[in-house]
């Protein structure tokens, strides 16, 4: 099969489109023939080894997290799939025409939904998900700010949110300020680069925050005493230190396939949209990632 294979952490260049031996299920996996994948930031973090503490890979290396595609064999013990099932997962190993999966991460591609819809959701959804039900721990009528809202995660965070009955308030860029006005349970919109828009803020009862940064810092002020502030791995705040009422969360995807199915229907009947930029042949994965490295707010999708 043909695959993209990354040999060393280093920029977009050093991913390679190459031949490699197709993948063999064994008891309780699936063989599956992909369709599409996407481009995740976690993606391109593994390439250049910024995350190698947290995720250690071994060279030669498929990198991929997301698939969309068709059932081609299943393993012994296997039930509940067929050859010939559109299916999507959050995996590993995405970036190639063949992928060996566990039948327990599948769930079936909801009908009505495009392939290339579907390879862009599953770890979005799932991050999303984890940073407001469990990082966050957003309750029922509690008020909290969503940071990148609309980003893939801070769209799927939004519709979270939203959904556990929670005042929602999108932090986003200031250009960005219509769009995140228009997201469904979006209560407010505020302009996360302007600091005397931050300074406006009121009393949080928490913080999703999927930019970090000095952002984190500026924030964490915001988050009443015994509330929670969540983030991601190296993304928190430094002056942690300096509030120690406030909880903070590193939030690290919870992998669900009942979540990544939950979010596939929601967006197959319109009630959430992940956007997406552009759709890629695989061969040209370098080219996306730096494509994707130098921001927006739209996935980019790689067809096999």
């Amino acid at each position: 099969m043909k695959a993209i294979v990354l040999h060393e952490y280093g920029p977009a260049s050093v991913l390679k489109y190459e031949d490699v031996a197709d993948p063999k299920p064994v008891k309780g996996e699936v063989l599956v023939r992909i369709a599409a994948t996407s481009i995740n930031p976690a993606d391109w973090l593994v390439r250049a080894g910024a995350v190698k503490d947290i995720i250690p890979i071994t060279f030669p290396y498929i990198p991929g997290c997301d698939l969309a595609g068709v059932v081609l064999e299943v393993g012994e013990g296997v039930s509940g799939f067929a050859p010939g099932d559109r299916i999507m997962a959050a995996a590993r190993r995405t970036y190639a025409e063949l992928c060996t999966v566990k039948a327990s991460d599948l769930v079936k591609i909801p009908t009505g939904l495009e392939m290339t819809t579907a390879a862009a959701l599953p770890l979005v959804t799932v991050t999303g998900d984890t940073m407001i039900r469990i990082g966050a721990n957003v309750q029922p009528g509690q008020t909290v700010l969503i940071t990148g809202a609309t980003g893939s995660v801070g769209r799927s965070a939004v519709f979270a949110a939203a959904q556990t009955g929670a005042r929602v308030i999108a932090g986003v860029r200031g250009r960005y300020l219509d769009v995140a006005r228009q997201l469904p349970g979006v209560s407010e919109a505020i302009a996360i680069d302007d600091d005397a828009e931050i300074d406006k803020l009121g009393p949080l009862d928490s913080v999703a925050d999927t930019v970090g940064g000095t952002l984190a810092d500026k924030l964490l002020v915001k988050v009443k005493p015994g509330g929670t502030l969540a983030c991601f791995p190296k993304r928190n705040p430094q002056n942690a230190a300096l509030h120690p009422t406030v909880q903070i969360n590193i939030v690290f995807a919870q992998i669900h396939p009942a979540t990544i199915l939950r979010y596939a229907e929601a967006v197959r009947d319109g009630k959430l949209t992940i956007p997406i930029e552009r759709i890629m042949p695989l061969a040209d994965a370098a080219e996306a990632q730096a494509i994707a490295e130098k921001g927006g707010i739209a996935k980019i999708v790689l067809t096999a």
